[in-house]
């Protein structure tokens, strides 16, 4: 699909009003920073001790993973709705109720040592989605227009900074105490984040003040979004073919309809499909979701990878923290990505940041599909599908906020947000289908120390990393599937 705009050769994002008088950018940015590291933080810590919180609750790979799909799940639903109250209600109050359900989740988790209180907690600390959009919004609203394009690339990008950061922690973390100081960690940081916020934004405009809310569309779009993931995660326990699979991919495509019928004819939807359907907001949409799925999916076979012991021919027996430490370099990427995506985009707009972002991702995981057996190997892709990560986040909302009048720029960033938390999901699931497929003979490892244990083959995580990688490729491509014209 192709369609004609306008080129843009500054960067779109800094086109709000003039910033408040009294306002502190560098303050403001620093708080916005530390909620959006304490979300993914908080989001994507617990992958390490998937294998522990399955030995605590006495659980199978397949239930545990719903600590994980939980969070995702209510940040996918939740983003959308939070962006929508920003703009109503004013960004700074439901910046704070999105940190603060991330802090009321991390103290259940923490506190309580109860099933089915964990997978509340990660609910509740699904309500950080909602930051990213409102950090843009604020950013857009508070900051000088020269500073807006690199304020938006940092937060935008320190989704893979926080998440590589992650990994780290948790592993030092687990070194010296018990998982519990995970989510005791996640505590803090919302914390900070939530004190840095109070203290830093003091301006809370209303952009929207005749607009109302959406609860048919919010109630959809939770519906058909639950019977997917469901359908994703319970697929391979349930069978691909079973009829409670087959029902929820059905309801899910049944309610993906429903729900773009409603906010069609919804005169104040949650989501306006019309804005969505412009090629110019779905090129970064598309984009998202495969670097979502590169992300989420690398991050989680990566850890297994490393800590797989090399007696089955691959792996690295190393332990979480040093798991952590190979993964390292990617956290280090997205952080470089920030600045240098910034710079792209002030000189060549978002487009060039966009698809060179997919490129190094996806090639990043396509080296570890053929070259994986050292160390070096890991650390290299990992550096470099960072970077990637980095540069390719950075430039979405600026591409997203040139495409899209100013007061439809918070839902459609929120959207964004939301399918790179689908991706996500889906990148996840599928990595998980890709390495259930083909695993190593219980009969050669009767006699070892992974007796019982059920492990992929190499050719399971190559093709694992081949599948990454060209999806990778793909958000590389989708960028030019949108010819661009210089205006006249």
């Amino acid at each position: 699909m192709t369609a004609t705009v306008p080129e843009r050769r500054v960067a779109p994002a800094a086109s709000p009003a003039v910033p408040v008088r009294g306002a502190k950018p560098g303050l403001i940015l620093t708080a916005l920073v530390l909620a959006m590291l304490a979300f993914t933080v908080v989001q994507t810590s617990v992958v390490p001790i998937l294998p522990t919180l399955a030995s605590a609750y006495h659980l199978t790979t397949a239930t545990v993973a719903w600590v994980m799909t939980a969070n995702l799940l209510a940040a996918a639903v939740l983003t959308p709705l939070l962006g929508r109250m920003g703009d109503l209600y004013g960004r700074k109050w439901v910046l704070v109720l999105s940190v603060g359900g991330l802090v009321l989740g991390s103290a259940l988790a923490f506190s309580v040592h109860s099933w089915t209180v964990l997978l509340i907690a990660r609910v509740l600390q699904g309500l950080g989605g909602g930051i990213l959009p409102l950090a843009i919004a604020v950013i857009r609203d508070e900051l000088p227009r020269e500073k807006v394009t690199g304020a938006v690339s940092l937060v935008s990008a320190s989704l893979g900074v926080g998440s590589g950061l992650a990994m780290v922690a948790t592993g030092w973390l687990m070194q010296h105490w018990t998982y519990q100081t995970v989510f005791l960690m996640g505590l803090i940081l919302g914390v900070v984040a939530l004190v840095a916020v109070l203290a830093a934004i003091k301006h809370d405009p209303v952009e929207d003040r005749d607009g109302g809310m959406d609860p048919l569309g919010t109630t959809l779009l939770g519906v058909w979004l639950s019977a997917l993931l469901l359908a994703l995660s319970e697929g391979e326990t349930w069978g691909w073919g079973s009829a409670a699979v087959i029902a929820l991919f059905t309801g899910a495509v049944l309610g993906l309809l429903l729900w773009v019928f409603v906010e069609l004819r919804t005169k104040h939807p949650l989501v306006d499909v019309r804005v969505l359907a412009k090629p110019a907001v779905a090129v970064p949409n598309i984009s998202g979701f495969c670097v979502g799925f590169v992300m989420y999916a690398s991050f989680t076979m990566l850890a297994d990878f490393t800590q797989t012991p090399s007696l089955v021919g691959y792996g690295f027996g190393a332990t979480i923290l040093h798991s952590g430490i190979l993964l390292l370099p990617s956290a280090i990427g997205s952080f470089l990505g920030a600045p240098i995506g910034a710079r792209m985009i002030r000189t060549t707009g978002p487009k060039l940041p966009m698809a060179l972002g997919g490129l190094l991702a996806g090639a990043a995981l396509l080296f570890l599909g053929f070259q994986h057996g050292s160390q070096g190997d890991v650390y290299a892709a990992s550096g470099v599908m960072g970077l990637g990560i980095g540069l390719a986040y950075a430039a979405m909302p600026a591409y997203i906020n040139g495409a899209v009048p100013p007061e439809q720029a918070g839902i459609a960033n929120s959207v964004n947000a939301v399918l790179r938390t689908v991706g996500g999901a889906v990148g996840t699931a599928v990595a998980g289908v890709i390495l259930s497929s083909k695993t190593i003979s219980a009969a050669l490892l009767a006699h070892t120390p992974l007796a019982g244990m059920s492990l992929p083959t190499a050719g399971a995580y190559q093709t694992a990393f081949i599948v990454c990688g060209v999806l990778g490729l793909g958000a590389a491509v989708v960028p030019f599937l949108l010819r661009a014209k210089r205006n006249a």
